[in-house]
């Protein structure tokens, strides 16, 4: 199994209506406003594609001066209030279209979790192989939020949007909202050995701690075996950097500015143990 934390998220949040919207200035925004009015739970298909009209009216308008940043901003927040609104009414349907059952994937939240797609489940990036995952922490609370997976790398593919389900694959994972101060990990399971040895430096993300655990004759869990990731040097020496170079680079660059006066002999002292740390930490965050 991978075991990975997560840093932070982004949560899809409607903002209530303050009630001074410029809706009567622009007709486009009358009739989103209209749309918004008139939704059911029978004509939310119909509500969906006038509403998705009139959204890219608004942006072609705005792009040719037709309509101010506000009211594009107004006609915005309309757009997703409402589609968030079609989204609640789906499970009263009997009959749910494609385009409407897809409306979930488009309101989840993003947790930005603590590891590297690339380097520890490549499969799930390349071949769409779907890994078992689910929180590993408050197991007695029913999650109630909905959610994607990006790691901490920079490219856009660094994601995990496909789940199992007990029927399909769906395109959301249900989690629970963070609590400050509280740590929140989660688990992919049946992983196999290959995953990690798969995995490449991409976005220079090493090897992630490694640990053996078993459960001994009285059934309690024993760590027998533990592996230390890569650290910083580690990655960058692979990629034939010299990290002891860089080092000695730091430290005559700091030098000069203590003779330079530009920063204090404990500032030099400070910022090379800080750097000699960079170094020797693990290419991951640690909190």
């Amino acid at each position: 199994m991978l075991i990975f934390n997560i840093l932070d998220t982004n949560e899809f949040r409607i903002s209530e209506r303050t009630g001074n919207e410029p809706h009567e200035e622009h007709e486009l925004l009358k009739n989103m406003m209209q749309v918004r009015d008139d939704l059911t739970v029978k004509n939310a298909q119909e509500c969906l594609h006038d509403l998705l009209y009139y959204r890219d009216e608004v942006r072609a308008r705005f792009e040719h001066g037709g309509i101010s940043l506000r009211q594009r901003a107004v006609a915005e927040q309309l757009f997703w209030t409402i589609l968030s609104e079609i989204g609640g009414l789906v499970p009263n349907r009997r009959y749910v279209p494609e385009e409407l059952a897809g409306l979930a994937d488009a309101l989840t939240d993003i947790y930005y979790a603590n590891f590297s797609v690339f380097q520890s489940l490549p499969d799930a990036w390349a071949i769409d192989q779907l890994f078992p995952i689910m929180p590993i922490h408050r197991l007695g609370e029913r999650p109630t939020r909905q959610a994607i997976l990006s790691d901490i790398t920079c490219d856009c593919d660094g994601k995990i949007d496909r789940f199992i389900d007990l029927h399909d694959v769906k395109g959301s994972l249900p989690l629970h909202p963070l609590k400050a101060g509280e740590d929140y990990v989660l688990g992919a399971f049946l992983v196999g050995a290959y995953q990690e040895t798969l995995g490449d430096l991409h976005n220079l993300l090493g090897d992630t701690h490694v640990v053996t655990v078993r459960c001994n004759g009285d059934g309690e869990v024993e760590f027998s075996r533990e592996i230390e990731g890569d650290s910083v040097a580690d990655v960058l020496a692979y990629v034939e950097y010299d990290p002891k170079l860089m080092a000695d680079m730091m430290r005559l660059k700091a030098e000069r500015a203590v003779r330079s006066g530009v920063i204090t002999p404990r500032d030099r002292r400070e910022i090379l143990e800080v750097y000699q740390n960079g170094l020797r930490g693990y290419t991951y965050y640690e909190l």
